[in-house]
């Protein structure tokens, strides 16, 4: 599967969006995005032309299929599934992006990245109800418990994820238990409480064509 290991301060800039792939960086004044908040490339800093109605969709779902760390064929995948599912489309798509394993570590505050998070799912660090799962994609549920592995609680980088998660604070639909480093699923998460700007109906309209 192809992977990107370019400058993902280059995706923020690309997107004119600070997506926060870079954790704590992001919150200081080295931020790529805040001290060259234009395209990158030779020509980035020109007169932008006007855009289509496709080039709006596209830069869209590009954003979005950024902001979680997919690749293409995962994130058709997963507007496939969000397709078949009974209600708004668009709605189905970000929950199940929301609830992916990877992402929940995250917004509890394990580590201060997805890509962080994707990489110590893999490498089996976390528990889900007790058993080990090294599934990024695994789509959790209303109830599951997600702690991290007896071995892996002296890791400094989620002690110090845990200490600056006030910054960007848990959502609602997550219980944080820091002392006993665990994570528990409240609620299904809904449209309200994702908080970045995302249009999702766009990306409804350009895999529609």
């Amino acid at each position: 599967m192809a992977r990107y290991i370019g400058s993902v301060c280059r995706l923020c800039r690309r997107e004119n969006l600070k997506m926060f792939l870079k954790g704590d960086r992001c919150y200081s004044d080295k931020c790529a995005f805040d001290r060259r908040s234009y395209p990158p490339g030779q020509h980035g800093q020109r007169r932008r032309g006007k855009i289509s109605d496709y080039g709006i969709q596209l830069r869209e779902k590009q954003k979005v299929k950024r902001m979680y760390g997919l690749s293409e064929k995962q994130f058709r995948l997963f507007f496939a599934r969000a397709d078949r599912k009974k209600g708004i489309t668009g709605s189905n798509l970000l929950v199940m992006l929301e609830t992916r394993l990877d992402n929940v570590v995250y917004r509890c505050g394990f580590v201060n990245s997805r890509t962080q998070g994707r990489h110590y799912v893999r490498h089996g660090h976390f528990l889900i109800n007790g058993k080990k799962v090294n599934i990024p994609s695994y789509i959790v549920k209303v109830g599951d418990v997600i702690e991290l592995r007896e071995k892996s609680r002296k890791i400094q980088s989620i002690q110090d994820s845990l200490d600056a998660v006030v910054r960007r604070g848990v959502p609602q639909w997550i219980d944080l238990d820091k002392e006993n480093l665990k994570g528990s699923v409240t609620a299904v998460p809904v449209r309200e409480d994702l908080t970045m700007p995302m249009q999702e109906q766009l990306i409804v309209e350009l895999y529609s064509k």
